[in-house]
C-alpha cells in the first residue's frame, strides 16, 4: 500500500447512505487518503452496505467476493447499516479485512494502518462521537449535494430493519445544518434533505433560536425556513411521510418560487387499511389519501402549477389478497402522482413480517408490481405532457458531455446547446412526454433562477 493509500468506494442503498459514504470519504482524505475513481486503481474499497431486504445483503457479499477475485491484493473494508445487523456475519468473511459497524468514518479510517494514528486536519471533526454528522465540504460524485438533518427511525413498522440497524431519531442542531448547507451550497446547485425519517427532524431538540427573535419549537419546517433565508440553493425534500407534512410546510412549498422544489416522494406502501395494520403503519388509507389531495390541490394553485409526486409502494405484503390490491391500485388511480417506485415484498431477517403468515407467491407479487409500474408510467407521461410550453427551473447534472437537467419537479430534460454541470437556469420544456428537451441558454452559468 503507497503512503498515501487510494481508496475506492461504492454504496448501496439510500441517500443517507450516500451521505455517510460521502463523510467518511471526506474524512479518509483529510487523513491523506486519494480517492480512486476505480476499484483496478484502489489499495482500499470501502463498502457502505444496506439493509432494507436479504437481497441488499447478498450484494453486498458478492461484491466483496467479486473483488477479492479480481484483486486478491485489495483491502477490503466493510461498514454501513447491514454490518450494524449482521456485523458477526461479515466479521467472518474471509474476503473481508475489516468491519465497522455503522457509519463512524474515524472507526473506518483506523481501519487503515497509514490514516488511523492520524489526528484529523479538520479540528471540527476530532475528537466527536457524532462523526457521521461533522461538516461535509462536498459531494465528490454528484452535482447535487446530499444534506443530512436526522439519523434513526422512531417507527415500528414490521417490515423494516433500517430502524434496528439506525437506532433512535436523533436531529443535527439547526444552526450546524445550515452551517453545513452554506459550504455545500458553493459547490452545488441544489441540495436535498435527506435522512432516514426527516418528518421527525427537531422532535428531540428543545428548540430553534433563530437569528434573532424569540426562541420556537424546531421542526422540518423551521429548519426550512432557515435554509431558505440563509443559503442561496435550490433545496429539494426526500422522502417523507404524508401525515407529517405540516400547513407550514405546504405554504413553504407554495411561497418559495421554485427554492424549495415543488417535489415530494410520499411512500404509501398499500393502499390497504388491514395491509397497512400488517405493515404497523400508523396512517389510514383515508388519513395517506386526504393529505396528499389537499398538498396537491394546493400546489397546484401556485401560478406554474408543477408538482411532481412520488411514492414507494410494496406489494405481495403477507395477507395481501386480490381485493387489498385492488385498494391499492385504486388509490394510485386518483392520486396525481407522477411517478412510483413499486417493490415486491422481499422478507428480511429479524423484522415481525418475516414471521406473518399468508406469504404471496413470488409470480403474484410480480404481476401486481409490474400493474402498478405500468400505472405509474401512464401517469408521468400524462404529466409530462401537461409540462410543455411551460417554464422549468432547471439543474444540469452529470459528468463531461454526459449531461441531463433536472428540473423542480423531478423531471429528466435533455439539453439542447453546451451546458456545465452545476448550471442552474430557467428554460420553457419542448418535445413531448417520452422526451423532453429545453434550450441551454448562451449564459447559462450566470443565470441561476
Amino acid at each position: 500500500m503507497n503512503d498515501r493509500p487510494s481508496v475506492w468506494f461504492h454504496t448501496f442503498g439510500c441517500k443517507a447512505n450516500q451521505y455517510d459514504t460521502e463523510r467518511i470519504r471526506q474524512e479518509l482524505e483529510l487523513r491523506g487518503a486519494e480517492t480512486a475513481l476505480r476499484a483496478d486503481q484502489a489499495d482500499v474499497a470501502v463498502i457502505n452496505t444496506c439493509t432494507v431486504t436479504n437481497q441488499a445483503d447478498a450484494n453486498a457479499r458478492r461484491l466483496v467476493r467479486r473483488l477479492r477475485r479480481q484483486r486478491p491484493d485489495l483491502r477490503i473494508v466493510v461498514a454501513g447499516c447491514s454490518t450494524s445487523f449482521r456485523e458477526a456475519e461479515y466479521r467472518a468473511l474471509e474476503q473481508v479485512d475489516g468491519v465497522v459497524p455503522g457509519h463512524d468514518p474515524s472507526a473506518v479510517a483506523e481501519l487503515l494502518p497509514q490514516l488511523g494514528d492520524s489526528a484529523a486536519a479538520d479540528p471540527v471533526t476530532a475528537g466527536r462521537s457524532d462523526a457521521s454528522f461533522a461538516p461535509l465540504q462536498r459531494n465528490a460524485r454528484g452535482t447535487r449535494a446530499w444534506l443530512k438533518i436526522q439519523d434513526g427511525c422512531d417507527r415500528k413498522c414490521s417490515f423494516c430493519a433500517t430502524r434496528i440497524a439506525r437506532g433512535a431519531s436523533v436531529s443535527r442542531p439547526v444552526a450546524e445544518v445550515v452551517a453545513e448547507a452554506a459550504t455545500l451550497a458553493r459547490a452545488h446547485p441544489e441540495l436535498v434533505i435527506t435522512g432516514i425519517h426527516i418528518g421527525h427532524y427537531g422532535k428531540d431538540l428543545d428548540t430553534d433560536p433563530g437569528r434573532d427573535g424569540p426562541r420556537t419549537p424546531a421542526s422540518l419546517a423551521t429548519l426550512c425556513e432557515r435554509l431558505l433565508e440563509e443559503v442561496p440553493a435550490r433545496f429539494r425534500l426526500s422522502s417523507i411521510e404524508a401525515t407529517e407534512i405540516d400547513d407550514r410546510l405546504v405554504d413553504l412549498l407554495a411561497a418559495s418560487d421554485g427554492h424549495l422544489a415543488p417535489h415530494l416522494h410520499i411512500p404509501m406502501q398499500s393502499g390497504s387499511d388491514r395491509v397497512l395494520r400488517l405493515m404497523r403503519r400508523w396512517h389510514t388509507r383515508e388519513a395517506y389519501r386526504a393529505r396528499v389531495l389537499h398538498i396537491a390541490e394546493r400546489l397546484a394553485a401556485v401560478d406554474s402549477g408543477a408538482f411532481g409526486l412520488g411514492a414507494d409502494i410494496i406489494v405481495g405484503f403477507p395477507g395481501e389478497g386480490e381485493e387489498e390490491f385492488e385498494e391499492t391500485r385504486a388509490l394510485v388511480e386518483e392520486l396525481p402522482y407522477t411517478y412510483l417506485h413499486v417493490f415486491p415484498y422481499s422478507v428480511r431477517d429479524g423484522t415481525v413480517a418475516a414471521s406473518l403468515p399468508d406469504r404471496v407467491p413470488g409470480d403474484v407479487a410480480a404481476a401486481r408490481s409490474r400493474t402498478l409500474r405500468d400505472l405509474g408510467l401512464r401517469k408521468g407521461r400524462g404529466y409530462s405532457e401537461g409540462r410543455v410550453g411551460s417554464i422549468a427551473d432547471i439543474v444540469v447534472e452529470g459528468r463531461d458531455d454526459r449531461v441531463a437537467g433536472v428540473t423542480g419537479d423531478y423531471l429528466r430534460v435533455e439539453l439542447l446547446g453546451r451546458a456545465t454541470p452545476g448550471d442552474r437556469f430557467a428554460a420553457p420544456l419542448r418535445g413531448q412526454a417520452g422526451r423532453l428537451t429545453a434550450e441551454v441558454p448562451a449564459n447559462a452559468a450566470a443565470a441561476a433562477v
